[in-house]
């Protein structure tokens, strides 16, 4: 690993930095094809059209085909994949970029949770410090202050069940890691494929807009498929391999900041000072609970 004088690595860090960009602009794209598609048509789509990228880039790189435990990857495939992706598309139908993406990324407060219950990884203070600022920031998301709740909590909701199921999917994730050891690569192919499976059957089944095959919708899919799934994991890839776990880490800090300041300059989604408070105790939050957790296998827990 080449490191400049100061002990970093250079090349790691704009890499990470590179993957940071190309998650947030993701929930921007996101929000982008909301009024185009179907949440659920969204996510049957998204993950079909971005596993097909994914198993090629894996037969180009020669990496394994074979799927890994499919009980447990199934499992996965439900919960962060499918379930993750069908709420967050239905919270942003009515909510801004930056509220559900950072409602989204309570994800590490529920795999504090859920590990204790799962794993027996019993939380020690820092966690419970951390999952308090996170509960004070989704209070004033919500502000049941002044006579009830300005705007409708619906958005709020959805992100945080949103996080609830991606952090299930990440503790078995976690599991799935120890005991197996896949391929990430492979692994995420598979997971994706699956989770686009089990949407189709909801998506047949749920009324939803009929699909405008306009150009945003092409040029948000084209992003979403491309440069967030297949480019966004190789470059995932190459920061886990020069960069610290513990700093490659704190890009689950960075997609939420930055995707907060990308709605703000091409959507127009100006914070209200609440919202930015609201914002700045979740960040917290997870700054406190990032600094207390250990490391997970490479993978295993992602910036989205």
């Amino acid at each position: 690993m080449k490191r400049t004088g100061t002990g970093l690595d250079r090349v790691g860090l704009a890499l990470m930095l590179a993957t940071i960009l190309v998650w947030a602009g993701s929930w921007v794209a996101m929000k982008f094809v909301v009024p185009y598609i179907g949440p659920f048509d969204f996510a049957a789509l998204r993950y079909l059209a971005g596993s097909a990228v994914v198993f090629a880039l894996i037969v180009a790189l020669g990496r394994p085909l074979a799927m890994p435990p499919w009980r447990l990857t199934l499992l996965i495939a439900l919960t962060q994949t499918a379930a993750f992706q069908g709420l967050v598309q239905l919270a942003l139908i009515e909510g801004g970029v930056g509220k559900v993406s950072l409602t989204a990324y309570t994800m590490p407060f529920w795999v504090v949770l859920l590990a204790w219950s799962m794993l027996g990884e019993r939380p020690g203070r820092r966690h419970w410090m951390g999952i308090g600022l996170a509960a004070a920031g989704l209070l004033c998301f919500l502000e049941p202050w002044g006579g009830g709740m300005g705007e409708s909590p619906a958005p709020v909701m959805l992100g945080v069940a949103g996080g609830l199921c991606w952090g299930f999917g990440t503790v078995l994730s976690k599991r799935m890691f120890e005991r197996h050891a896949p391929d990430v690569l492979t692994f995420t192919a598979w997971q994706m494929l699956l989770g686009g499976l089990a949407m189709v059957p909801v998506a047949l089944a749920v009324p939803q807009r009929p699909i405008v095959w306009d150009w945003p919708l092409w040029l948000g899919m084209l992003y979403i498929v491309f440069i967030a799934s297949a480019l966004g994991w190789l470059l995932w890839l190459l920061v886990v391999r020069r960069v610290p776990a513990s700093l490659a880490g704190l890009s689950s800090l960075g997609v939420p900041v930055v995707a907060v300041l990308l709605a703000w300059g091409l959507l127009g989604e100006r914070p209200t000072g609440v919202e930015l408070l609201a914002m700045a105790l979740i960040l917290a939050g997870l700054l406190v609970v990032s600094r207390a957790a250990r490391p997970d296998p490479a993978g295993a827990k992602v910036a989205r």
